[in-house]
């Protein structure tokens, strides 16, 4: 079985507050794009035991760190499953914003289930990639969700950018999770993300009232993901934003 796992961008991530067990609430808006994938190919494994292989961009950890491995072992600690050979070849880069691991994993939860008839549904699949990272759950659906909570609970929303292209580009600097956060103070916005979408607001007005809380801090440690986003607008770029934690700027555009 091959698969094409996508990134996503968030549109706003507002951080609202630092929760008791150190994680923070979020309020921001996930949106699929297909510009870039990974490549994931399950098969039957030729020896006795399952493995991964990857190629394409550099993954910087072990095999049994993969998040595509740890989705096999939690589906394989509950049903047993047969040993499978991975490959994951990587285009979408790390330490981006986009979820390229998290996505991995979650098509990897999709590919099993199908391969080997689980007969679990979206939503028991969602709250199975909770427990592999924040984002994974998002990636079972894979269409544009409003997230709350720590990114894992989800709701639908209309937002469609079909018409639109969405160019995303990731400087050569990295931002980890951990440094995104220590520059945040959480706080409710003036506007919550949802009212906004619920208005139905165009997105030529976007610019001005959808916020990423991380940029402030980042932009000023890194100028270079700052000056992205600069020449998305002067570009044409009817909106323009950092994507999650970081380093990746997208800009969405009128199709030429």
């Amino acid at each position: 079985m091959i698969l094409f796992p996508n990134p996503k961008i968030n549109i706003g991530l507002n951080v609202i507050s630092r929760r008791s067990d150190g994680y923070h609430n979020i309020d921001t808006v996930f949106y699929p794009v297909m510009s870039m994938t990974d490549i994931l190919e399950i098969v039957p494994a030729k020896g006795d035991s399952t493995s991964l292989t990857t190629s394409g961009n550099h993954v910087d950890c072990p095999a049994e760190k993969n998040l595509v491995m740890k989705a096999y072992r939690l589906l394989d600690d509950i049903h047993h499953l047969p040993p499978i050979d991975i490959y994951l070849h990587k285009v979408i880069p790390d330490g981006a914003g986009l979820g390229g691991g998290s996505s991995d994993a979650a098509f990897t939860l999709k590919a099993l289930n199908e391969m080997f008839s689980l007969g679990y549904d979206e939503e028991t699949l969602s709250s199975l990639a909770a427990s592999l990272g924040a984002d994974c759950s998002f990636f079972i659906y894979n269409r544009p969700m409003f997230a709350t909570g720590i990114g894992t609970t989800l709701s639908p929303i209309n937002i469609d950018l079909s018409e639109y292209e969405i160019r995303i580009e990731k400087p050569d600097v990295s931002v980890s999770t951990k440094e995104a956060y220590a520059g945040i103070t959480p706080q409710k916005p003036v506007k919550s993300l949802a009212s906004l979408f619920a208005a139905n607001l165009p997105i030529n007005d976007w610019k001005d009232v959808i916020f990423n809380d991380f940029e402030t801090s980042i932009f000023a440690k890194h100028p270079e993901i700052k000056a992205v986003k600069e020449r998305f607008y002067a570009e044409g770029a009817v909106y323009a934003s950092m994507s999650g934690s970081g380093s990746a700027v997208y800009g969405i555009f009128h199709n030429q």
